[in-house]
């Protein structure tokens, strides 16, 4: 933390699929005495993402969602207009970011860069799609359908997509590069890709959740943990880039990343808001897992040695990541 100057990091540890270390280290904001405990709440930003991909999922099992049904069945007028390619976006392919949409959108357009399904691109825009159809099936808000559905079953009682009341004592206070505090976000509106706040402990029993094979098929979640497209290994936001060449040990599922090497496969994801960093890792085989939240720009720093250790492994996401 020294090294890389960030305040405060709260890391959750998984060993045959329970969670038997919580620990937080340093402070919430600099210039306080407050410390980060496991009970401090952080953005988790992209970290959202395998979380709202679970509940997604669980509309699949109800037979209410297709995962390969075009979601403009589901919604009353095009996300889009003119552009025929939107019918070729499902849920599967907004899950392993394959859309062809940017990360995000610019204004009120959202151009289409290539044929839905046929190469990765990362897209936050993508989820927010999902989302959106998420929403006219349930007739339910996100974060409603999100804390009925998987944050009350799993006990995640400090996770919401919505900015709580509460939030404004428990949540750290993101840092720039310098150290300097940058002001609390607090979204009104959920996003699917990026506004849910959680604490380690919380996110771990999510992680305890997909390895114990918990609230969802055992076949549904090794869907999730199943490659679906071969990652480009220059570039996540590919918009304009075809791949010269595909990895042959970086992945994407249905939410997740999934990494091979010679310890098996593990699933993975990263999280970036800018002034909030995280972590997460699980290996389904052993049900070992960590996560880790910092608040700070140079949050990712810390990842790669922290994981290696909590893993014991190498893990080839870090040189994709840069």
């Amino acid at each position: 933390m020294k090294k890389s100057n960030v305040p405060g990091v709260s890391i959750a540890l998984i060993r045959r699929g329970k969670t038997v270390w919580v620990h937080g280290f340093g402070v919430k904001e600099v210039g306080t005495s407050q410390p980060v405990t496991g009970e401090t709440v952080f953005e988790a930003a992209s970290l959202s993402k395998p979380v709202f991909a679970y509940g997604v999922l669980k509309l699949v099992e109800q037979g209410r969602l297709g995962l390969d049904v075009p979601l403009t069945t589901y919604l009353p007028k095009p996300y889009i207009p003119d552009d025929q390619r939107l019918a070729k976006i499902t849920a599967r392919v907004v899950l392993s970011h394959r859309t062809g949409f940017p990360n995000w959108r610019d204004g009120d357009s959202v151009p289409i860069y290539f044929t839905p399904g046929e190469r990765f691109s990362y897209s936050g825009e993508g989820y927010i799609y999902l989302q959106r159809a998420v929403e006219q099936i349930t007739g339910k808000r996100l974060n409603e359908y999100m804390t009925e559905t998987v944050f009350t079953p799993l006990g995640m009682t400090s996770s919401s997509y919505i900015w709580r009341p509460d939030f404004d004592v428990l949540t750290a206070t993101g840092h720039d590069p310098d150290g300097k505090p940058t002001p609390k976000w607090k979204p009104e509106e959920a996003g699917a890709a990026s506004t849910l706040n959680t604490t380690a402990k919380d996110y771990a029993l999510f992680v305890e959740a997909i390895l114990n094979r918990t609230g969802l098929k055992p076949a549904t979640l090794r869907d999730m943990e199943t490659p679906q497209i071969a990652l480009d290994p220059e570039c996540r936001i590919c918009i304009k880039r075809r791949p010269t060449q595909l990895s042959k040990n970086l992945f994407w599922g249905l939410g997740w990343g999934i990494q091979r090497t010679d310890r098996g496969e593990a699933i993975w994801h990263w999280g970036d808001n800018g002034a909030f960093k995280c972590f997460v890792m699980a290996d389904p085989r052993t049900k070992s897992g960590a996560v880790m939240f910092a608040n700070s720009q140079n949050g990712l720093q810390m990842a790669e040695p922290l994981m290696e250790q909590a893993m014991g492994m190498k893990s080839p996401a870090f040189a994709w990541l840069k």
